[in-house]
């Protein structure tokens, strides 16, 4: 059978009965995470601009999707545009690798309960549906298709998508192999914008759900679709990573090497690749005790100083810029302990500023990926080293650590507590419970004063 049947047959197979409990408990966290960190980014200004255009081309339907901190409803393809780009609002969410699967997945899912009254027992089995199938391919190929210049998160994110959907629709397993084959044909997505500090990343995941939405439908239509999607001559991983495919490794994988034990999280509204590197500049803060520096090392695999925007230098004009940028993350965590969404939006820093000008970037193959090593040199002379050793299962935190997480989100932004009560409640619950709880939690936002907007 060609990848996507397999896939198909794997997706079909999965329920509450059939997933292991460690699978099932981490996608209770992955979605805890996802909802917690997602309504924590309300007053950032994309989902706006993302709800205003979603209005514009759908319209309101009574019936239909809430746009999450707003309160109209739309099309299911409009809300699941707009709730992901409230969902990327910090880039404090999930990633796989460097796929950023739960800003697609979570939109679409609820849109989907919502709206079209999807049952709460394939919420979890859909959910591990889409990290598996998107974790899989992006781990196995994103090493060729990211230092080519094409985002993770709309490479592989679209047949992600087509699998949750899929598997929420309780489509079959050959309509569900269609609807790969769909989203596979869909793919593509570059990395330009983080290279130039603009926003069109903020809505490819809002396109890649919408994408894995589409193919789903289209599936569920009868449409005939390429069983070598995936692995064929024209396949997407022959044309997207332009190597030569292992359908038999990947597929050895399925139900064994769960991907979404691989889900890592992020403690800083900074890039996955800076997560560490500000780790690391926390420890060195603490032992510099604020005495003057006159300059800062940084070593790091040549995957993440390779990525667009990781070795962008100021002046800065936007936080897509300052996010992405190594130097500008440490320079403010040295100057000012952990960054916030404030510290990441100051651009006219004068010591954040000095100091960045004095960080040397410097691409290190013996460096593993998540791993760095800092050394900062006082005006003394006298230098201090962190060497930070972490993986994925470092930022693999734990229900209360997400949990704390979270809330931490929502102090700095300031969404009312009982939203994270009612949040840690659904996702606790299921299959049990409503949607509405959580829908009901986004609506607390109505709450909040005009100052924490």
């Amino acid at each position: 059978m060609s990848l996507v049947q397999d896939f198909g047959t794997f997706i079909a197979g999965l329920t509450m009965d059939t997933l292991p409990a460690d699978v099932e408990e981490r996608a209770r966290v992955c979605l805890l995470n996802g909802y917690g960190v997602g309504i924590g980014c309300h007053n950032t200004p994309y989902a706006p601009v993302a709800r205003a255009a979603a209005l514009s081309m759908d319209g309101v339907h009574p019936d239909g999707a809430t746009l999450l901190g707003d309160g109209r409803k739309t099309s299911v393809a409009g809300a699941v545009l707009a709730n992901a780009a409230l969902f990327h609002g910090r880039a404090q969410e999930d990633a796989s690798g460097a796929a950023h699967f739960g800003t697609e997945l979570l939109p679409l899912a609820t849109a989907l309960i919502e709206a079209k009254g999807c049952p709460l027992d394939r919420l979890l089995p859909a959910l591990v549906a889409g990290y598996e199938i998107g974790g899989l391919l992006e781990e196995a190929y994103a090493g060729k298709t990211t230092p080519a210049g094409l985002r993770s998160s709309t490479i592989y994110g679209p047949v992600a998508c087509a699998a949750l959907a899929a598997r929420l629709m309780g489509l079959p397993a050959e309509r569900i192999a269609a609807a790969l084959s769909l989203a596979a044909s869909f793919t593509g997505g570059n990395l330009q914008a983080f290279a130039d500090g603009t926003d069109e990343w903020r809505y490819q995941v809002g396109m890649v759900a919408r994408m894995g939405l589409v193919a789903a439908e289209l599936a569920a239509a009868g449409a005939r679709t390429a069983p070598g999607a995936i692995e064929g001559k024209a396949g997407l991983i022959r044309t997207m990573a332009r190597v030569e495919p292992d359908p038999d490794g990947l597929r050895a994988k399925l139900g064994k090497e769960w991907k979404i034990h691989r889900v890592a999280f992020k403690p800083f509204p900074v890039c996955a690749f800076n997560q560490s590197p500000v780790t690391a500049a926390l420890r060195l803060r603490e032992r510099l005790g604020g005495t003057d520096l006159a300059r800062v090392t940084v070593r790091m695999n040549p995957y993440e100083t390779g990525y667009a925007g990781m070795d962008a230098t100021g002046p800065f004009a936007s936080i897509s810029g300052t996010l992405m940028s190594i130097p500008f993350c440490i320079a403010t965590t040295l100057v000012h302990g952990v960054p916030t969404m404030k510290h990441m939006t100051t651009y006219d820093d004068a010591a954040v500023n000095a100091l960045e000008a004095r960080v040397e970037l410097v691409s290190d193959d013996s460096v593993p990926t998540l791993c760095c090593v800092i050394e900062v040199e006082r005006t003394d002379g006298t230098r201090e080293v962190e060497d930070l050793k972490m993986t994925a299962k470092d930022y693999a935190y734990s229900w209360d650590e997400t949990s704390a997480l979270a809330r931490r989100i929502g102090a700095e932004s300031g969404v009312p507590s009982v939203a994270y009560d009612a949040l840690e409640r659904f996702c606790r619950d299921l299959p049990g419970g409503s949607i509405r709880t959580v829908l009901d939690a986004f609506a607390e936002l109505d709450k909040v004063p005009a100052a924490a907007e």
